[in-house]
Order: C-alpha cells, then sequence, then structure tokens
C-alpha cells in the first residue's frame, strides 16, 4: 500500500479587514508603514508582506533592521512563530554573510533561487558601519522610531540601485514630534496627497482593539498591565503619539502614603530568587547612589530592599570629593547591611563611566573579607526602556521596597518628571532638582531582566 503523503502544518494567520487592505496595498506601493499599539499586528502584517515580495523578487539580499540585532531577529526572525523563519521553514537557515547574521532562502516558494535577508541593529550611531558595502532590494524595519538617523540614511542609500525597492516599517507611537514624522512618516504622507511621492504610499494606523486574534479577556490582561493615563499607557495601548508631561511615576507618587507598594520593616519578601546590588557613581553635582534589588523566583517581583544617597556637595552647594576609600568603606557596609539581613549578594553592577572607582570599590571588597562578590558593569540601557520597565511592574502590582531603607529611592521616584523643554523626545528631567543617581542605581540592578520581568511580549 502505497504511503499517504503528510501535508505541512500552516502558519494560523488571522488578519483583520484593516490589516488585509494594508496588506494588499504593499504590492503596489514603495513606502509602507504600520503604526500603532502593542499586539496589535503591525510586525505581522509587514513580515508576510515583505516575504510575499521576497518570492518574486529579482534582487538577492535584502536587509531587516531593529534597535538592535536581537530585537530584529526576535520579532522579524521569529515573530512567535509568524516570522520569516517560519514563513519559510525547510527552505532557509541561519549563517553569516560578511560578518553580519543571515537568514538564507531557498527553495519552491523562491523557485530556487537564493534569498539573503542581512539582520542588524540600528540604534546606535555607528550602527550604520554594519550594513555599509551591500545592495539591498527590499528593507524591513521594526521599531524604525529608535533606528539612528545614520542608519536610517544607509538604508535608504544601500536601496537605492534595487530592481523592487520597498520599505517595511513599523513603531509604536511616539512623541508627536520626533524626527521620524517630521523628516519622514509625515512629510512623506503629505507628498502623496499631493501627488508628489514617486512609487506609492501606504500608511496604517492600528490599535489593539483592531488585532481579531485577541480575545476581550486578553485585551483586559494587557491593559491592566499599564497605569491608566500614563504616556506608555496612552502609546502602547490606545495608539496615540503623545508628548510625556509631569511626573513620570504617577501612580507610585500618589500611592506613598498607602500600602500599595510597601513592605513593612517586619517582613521580609518571599522566594527571593537573586538580589542585585548596584552603584552609580556620582560627580559634577550628583551623588553616589547604592541600591539593593531582589527578584523572587520565576521573575514575578522586584523587591527594592535598601538604597542610600551620598551626596557630593557641602552645605554651601560647593563641589566636593568623596575620597575613594571612603567610598569604598561605604558601600562595604552597605553591603554588609544587606548580608546580615538577606545571607547573600548574587552580584554587584556599576556604572562603567568610571573604570578607577570601581577598581577601588573591588579593593575594598576584598579587604573587608567580601572578595566573592562579583563587580561587573551596568549595561546601561536605554533610559526610557528602563522607565518602561519599572512603571510597567508598578502597574502590575509586582514592584514594592522595605519601608524605612528605601528613603532615597522613594524621594527619587515621587520626584521624577519629565524635561518639560525637550518637544522632540521624552526625556526625564535631570537638572539636579531631583534625584536622578538613586533611579540610575535601581534601574541597573534590573535592566538586565527586561525580557524576562515583561513577560508577554
Amino acid at each position: 500500500m502505497a504511503q499517504a503523503v503528510k501535508k505541512k502544518k500552516t502558519i494560523a494567520f488571522n488578519f483583520g479587514e484593516k490589516h488585509k487592505t494594508y496588506i494588499r496595498e504593499c504590492e503596489s506601493c514603495m513606502y509602507n508603514v504600520a503604526e500603532g499599539a502593542v499586539r496589535a499586528g503591525k510586525t505581522v502584517d509587514n513580515v508576510f508582506a515583505f516575504a510575499h515580495e521576497l518570492k518574486t523578487t529579482m534582487d538577492r539580499i535584502h536587509l531587516a533592521t531593529g534597535s538592535t540585532v536581537g530585537n530584529a531577529k526576535l520579532n522579524i526572525g521569529d515573530a512567535n512563530g509568524f516570522g520569516l523563519e517560519w514563513i519559510f521553514r525547510g527552505q532557509c537557515h541561519w549563517g553569516k554573510y560578511k560578518d553580519n547574521e543571515a537568514l538564507y532562502v531557498k527553495g519552491p516558494a523562491t523557485k530556487y533561487r537564493q534569498r539573503i535577508i542581512i539582520f542588524a541593529g540600528g540604534g546606535k550611531e555607528d550602527s550604520y558601519k554594519k550594513i555599509r558595502g551591500n545592495s539591498y532590494g527590499m528593507w524591513i524595519a521594526t521599531e524604525i522610531n529608535l533606528h539612528h538617523k545614520n542608519t536610517i540614511r544607509e538604508a535608504f542609500n544601500r536601496t537605492i540601485a534595487a530592481h523592487r525597492r520597498k520599505v517595511f516599517w513599523d513603531l509604536n507611537p511616539d512623541n508627536p514630534n520626533a524626527p521620524i514624522y517630521k523628516e519622514y512618516i509625515d512629510k512623506y504622507a503629505k507628498q502623496a496627497a499631493a501627488g508628489e511621492l514617486i512609487g506609492g504610499y501606504n500608511y496604517m494606523h492600528c490599535t489593539l482593539y483592531d488585532n481579531i486574534n485577541l480575545t476581550p479577556e486578553r485585551i483586559r490582561e494587557i491593559e491592566s498591565q499599564y497605569t491608566p493615563g500614563s504616556i506608555w499607557y496612552l502609546q502602547d495601548i490606545k495608539g496615540m503619539r503623545v508628548t510625556a508631561q509631569g511626573l513620570i511615576y504617577r501612580q507610585f507618587a500618589e500611592d506613598t502614603n498607602s500600602k500599595a507598594f510597601r513592605f513593612r520593616r517586619t517582613e521580609k519578601p518571599k522566594d527571593i530568587m537573586e538580589i542585585i546590588l548596584s552603584i552609580d557613581f556620582g560627580g559634577s553635582g550628583s551623588g553616589h547612589a547604592f541600591s539593593a534589588t531582589a527578584i523572587t523566583r520565576g521573575f514575578n517581583e522586584v523587591v527594592s530592599l535598601a538604597s542610600e544617597w551620598h551626596g557630593c556637595q557641602d552645605e554651601n552647594g560647593n563641589q566636593i570629593e568623596i575620597d575613594p576609600e571612603q567610598l569604598g568603606q561605604m558601600f562595604v557596609d552597605f553591603c554588609l547591611k544587606v548580608i546580615n539581613l538577606y545571607g547573600y549578594i548574587t552580584a554587584v553592577y556599576c556604572d562603567s563611566a568610571e573604570q578607577t572607582l570601581i577598581l577601588g570599590i573591588k579593593s575594598s571588597l576584598r579587604k573587608a573579607g567580601l572578595g566573592w562578590i562579583r563587580v561587573e558593569n551596568a549595561l546601561k540601557e536605554q533610559i526610557n526602556d528602563r522607565i518602561r520597565l519599572t512603571t510597567r511592574l508598578m502597574a502590575q502590582g509586582r514592584y514594592s521596597y522595605m519601608d524605612l531603607m528605601c528613603d532615597s529611592l522613594v524621594a527619587a521616584f515621587c520626584s521624577a518628571v519629565w524635561d518639560p523643554d525637550e518637544i522632540t523626545k521624552n526625556i526625564r528631567l535631570d537638572d539636579g532638582t531631583s534625584d536622578i543617581d538613586s533611579l540610575d542605581a535601581f534601574e541597573y540592578t534590573i535592566e538586565r531582566y527586561i525580557t524576562k520581568l515583561i513577560k508577554y511580549e
């Protein structure tokens, strides 16, 4: 008896009418932009349209970018089972092309013609150097507003000679004055409306509620992870372009007098998995800040265990220098306080800009018999990514602090505001009127775990 041929499982794409219209328009337009809330489906739309064009284009090499190469591979390559490596499964493999991460595609879908998609990061000033040297056909970019202007300019230059030049961008809404709108998205819209843009312009704005794959229960779950009225809620949930104003941690500031975030000093967090310490070094008007944070099992909760801030000015406001040995002893005392209360320390992350002071900290720890404590450089991720993580943890009820042990950090949360003079970017005010040092120190303790703490994305 002949063996039955097994059919491969297909990907369960399910698009709403708005998304179908956008994908159809991609076929005839050079510029394609999907803007909107998180989980609205915009990235999947672009990946689907890009993959469709990849099957018939004559161009061999194409470009896929994100704020980092990891972001590009995660959101465009994988996309939770809807990415390029899934669409072309059995016909593609990951590899290297001129020292760049690349997805090689060759099979029935492309009529056995090889297609190479270069994956690269675009968020840094010198990111453009990684994509130089190649001519690209199409360009797909996720979170285009987080790309550096040099990367955007270079990518456009590198697609000039394409047989089928197409651009696919997605982004969450940003500050309405952001350069990506003024220099590209809104500019293209005006040119297209006036009939002056050659190649065709396709724009879609979508919200969480336009994704027909999300149940009402799932939508409520996602909404609950944000503080209503916050900049992140308006951008990520409502899909609005908004300018950040006022208090950054409004929910925390308004709840400070309640017990919403507070552990009594007689209590202790349960199921602690790691205890991370950090230092933000002071100078030029700022102070030295220490922070100790517990992360519970499964990355479920974050608890601030202790914080300290030591000023670098005298009572007259004059700059003073704390002796490195004195600073080292102050941090040793901070470590001993944490160890006496909780038994251990997992690691210490320090502001990488002060390597000499870091060496002094290591020396002080060794002299105190604490040389076993691992001291490393902080990652210093984008500040707004760190702020977003913190506000999300607070909104979900997954952040708390030890009462009477974190006074400097609590005061810093309550006074942190957006810079009212920055009309093109959402930037935290750093003019000495609030304690940015304690915020930085706290953020250094959790920034390495962003993807594990923000689970659903």
